[in-house]
């Protein structure tokens, strides 16, 4: 297929998979650029909430994905200190009814697998491993991408670029956004447990959310229920780039140490051998993503800190939304790019907010602690689905 009809993707992520299959659905053929030599089953569980998991089944994956989800039937919130319950909200059968589509979790790499699966399997896709998207000169209608591959310099031609290339992102910056992404204040660790080596009320069905000092801890299983999938975000003065450093497992227990820390959210970290850890950075959300024929997706455009676990589904909504742009581009992307982008650039920026925020309100202590335990009272488990309908309801635009 003709260059004025191919789309280049830089970043084989979760974003930049999806991204590939929403824009070949359309009659592109897409060139997706790695750098990685291998797409390997690494990461930590994710929540796909409704607004990830109706895009993916739309695109036809819920059979490739049902083996490996699980469907938690509640959130369960509680103070780590007291032990109290402070909230509990109905997922499973309630969040498919309110908003026709299903709440997920999800190991990373089996999700990754199922994207990867589907992407072999459509012939408009080329992925090519071991390539470093480094350089691109564009013009009007088109764009010269050139990446390095082993010791040579290869150039692909298309009709847009799309730099799916995470938080450290290079085309990023060669679009002219200088600024590097802030140091948040927080290091994240992730552990996975084996469900069976739990009491069973550690391996029930649920998100579970503790709130302790300075940081919290969420777990809930994967893996069909097989594994407990662990993480404790502590405020931490740690801020080494990357996401899979070795965790110290004594450092780690020593900070949800009692009485701080007590019952399951201890004991749930306790069983955990292995830990890796990385730091949390975010960025201000930007006033513009791209310029011609070139344009930013997921953590390239909006990195968000987990607090409200939404970083795979906002990607996952910019490719969605690409997609539907695209479908009406013909010669020219640049136009199509920016609806994508009036489309999703506010979207994207209340949802970093909102996550900020959120982080804010897990790590309270002393009387804001105690003002945010009387809020959730009052709130309730349904009411706290209901403040995310803005989030969750969301259906790309057709």
């Amino acid at each position: 297929m003709a260059s004025s009809h191919t789309v280049v993707i830089a970043g084989a992520g979760i974003g930049g998979l999806t991204a590939a299959l929403t824009i070949a659905r359309h009659g592109y053929r897409v060139i997706l650029l790695e750098q990685a030599e291998r797409l390997e089953e690494t990461g930590a569980g994710i929540q796909l909430s409704p607004n990830a998991s109706r895009i993916l089944m739309g695109l036809g994956l819920r059979e490739r994905l049902m083996p490996h989800v699980s469907t938690p039937q509640q959130l369960m919130i509680a103070n780590a200190a007291s032990g109290r319950v402070l909230a509990r909200a109905p997922l499973a059968a309630e969040i498919e009814r309110r908003y026709g589509a299903p709440y997920w979790v999800i190991h990373r790499g089996d999700l990754q697998t199922a994207l990867r699966e589907a992407v072999a399997a459509d012939p408009a896709i080329a992925l090519r491993l071991g390539s470093q998207v480094e350089d691109f000169l564009a013009q009007a209608d088109c764009v010269t991408v050139k990446a390095r591959c082993g010791n040579e310099t290869v150039a692909e031609h298309g009709i847009a670029l799309i730099g799916a290339d995470g938080l450290w992102s290079r085309l990023r910056h060669r679009l002219g956004h200088s600024a590097a992404p802030r140091f948040a204040g927080a290091a994240a660790w992730r552990a996975l447990v084996p469900a069976d080596a739990l009491p069973g009320e550690l391996s029930a069905p649920a998100v579970n959310l503790w709130f302790g000092r300075d940081g919290h801890v969420v777990y809930y299983p994967i893996k069909g229920g097989r594994l407990i999938n662990v993480v404790a975000i502590l405020c931490d003065e740690w801020r080494e780039p990357g996401w899979s450093a070795p965790g110290n497992r004594d450092e780690l227990l020593s900070r949800v140490d009692a009485p701080d820390w007590r019952g399951p959210p201890r004991d749930i970290v306790a069983a955990a051998d292995r830990w890796l850890k990385w730091a949390l950075y975010d960025a201000a959300p930007l006033a513009h993503w791209g310029r011609g024929p070139v344009t930013l997706l997921g953590d390239a455009a909006h990195p968000l800190l987990p607090y409200l676990a939404q970083g795979a589904a906002m990607a996952i909504e910019d490719a969605a939304e690409l997609g539907q742009c695209l479908a009406g581009a013909h010669r020219e992307a640049a136009p199509a790019l920016r609806l994508y982008e009036r489309r999703r650039l506010a979207r994207t920026a209340r949802t970093q907010r909102a996550a900020r925020r959120n982080g804010v309100i897990y790590h309270m202590g002393g009387l804001a602690a105690f003002a945010r335990t009387l809020a959730l009272s009052a709130i309730g488990g349904e009411g706290l689905i209901a403040r995310h309908d803005w989030l969750y309801g969301f259906a790309p635009t057709t």
